[in-house]
């Protein structure tokens, strides 16, 4: 037995036969007949020296040897194939792959969009809203924006402007409800998508930090922060509207604070991409854009009162 690997077409080989123990199956996968693929098979087993596959009656199993020979080449495979994609989007100075959540691509990307794409028509943008963490490499993703307490080791990263909440409301609403005392007696709309943070960031908070012994339980609940945001823009309520979510509405007019009091909650979204990505034209433009874009309603966040949440937490 050597330790000089066999021919990459015979662990290729190996590989698709043991994710489909077929060798029909496999042939199909691979563009080629299943009698070349059973001799590439043979020449991994002539280089191993021993079996990788037992030969059933209409199907194959693996043998102890291909059990400890399969994890590897799976993952193998996908690494190469991985690092085929980053490489060929160095290459790429056109398109743009973003990864964001719902709220953050429904509420501060969808209405900005329109004015990254007439600045720069030469980038074409694909967007994929999810939670889901992401791989540079493996989900082919450019740019990642994300909230919370993320561990950014090994990443281009930089942080965005600082997320506070505030209450907001429709202008109908804030002539019923201006002050804080009235707002006891508002309709409140519940926004449980920033229930992980460490230092609580909700109604009860929100009135302790006005002297306000009240703690509201009663209301719609939404998991969905835009959904929640959504429901305030129809009326139905005031909410604790997060920054990013709420300052183009509160620019617009469509939402007002009549109670211009802020909690900060302690985190932020973050742009990231791969380390040393962030020189590639088309991130860098992004990352600019976004910048500038956040420094457009800074005076939204200028007139707000900002008390850190901590210092109003029940003990």
């Amino acid at each position: 037995m050597s330790d000089r690997l066999p021919p990459l077409t015979a662990l290729r080989a190996f590989d698709a036969a043991a994710r489909h123990m077929s060798f029909a199956k496999a042939a199909e996968e691979l563009f080629v007949t299943p009698a070349a693929l059973s001799f590439q098979i043979k020449s991994l087993e002539e280089h191993l020296g021993t079996q990788v596959f037992r030969r059933l009656n209409r199907a194959v199993e693996l043998t102890d040897a291909g059990k400890a020979l399969a994890p590897g080449t799976s993952v193998g495979f996908q690494s190469l194939a991985a690092a085929w994609r980053t490489a060929e989007r160095t290459m790429d100075n056109h398109t743009l792959t973003v990864t964001a959540g719902p709220a953050f691509t429904a509420k501060w990307l969808a209405p900005r969009l329109y004015d990254f794409a007439q600045a720069h028509p030469e980038v074409e943008l694909r967007f994929s809203a999810s939670l889901k963490m992401m791989d540079f490499g493996r989900d082919a993703i450019d740019v990642a924006i994300r909230f919370g307490y993320g561990q950014d080791n090994g990443l281009y990263s930089i942080p965005l402007a600082e997320e506070w909440i505030c209450p907001v409301m429709t202008p109908a609403l804030a002539e019923q409800y201006p002050t804080a005392k009235s707002l006891t007696k508002a309709p409140l709309i519940f926004d449980d998508s920033i229930s992980f943070l460490k230092a609580r960031a909700d109604w009860e908070t929100w009135f302790r930090s006005q002297g306000i012994d009240f703690a509201p339980t009663q209301g719609p609940r939404f998991s969905q922060a835009d959904h929640a945001i959504d429901a305030a823009l129809a009326g139905v309520g005031v909410v604790l509207g997060r920054r990013a979510l709420v300052v183009k509405d509160l620019d617009d007019g469509r939402l007002v604070a009549p109670v211009p009091i802020a909690l900060d909650t302690g985190v932020r979204f973050r742009f990231l991409c791969a380390d040393g990505a962030q020189a590639r034209p088309q991130i860098a433009a992004f990352r600019d854009w976004i910048i500038a874009e956040i420094a457009k309603t800074a005076h939204i966040t200028d007139a707000m009162t900002r008390l850190p949440s901590a210092d109003f937490q029940r003990q």
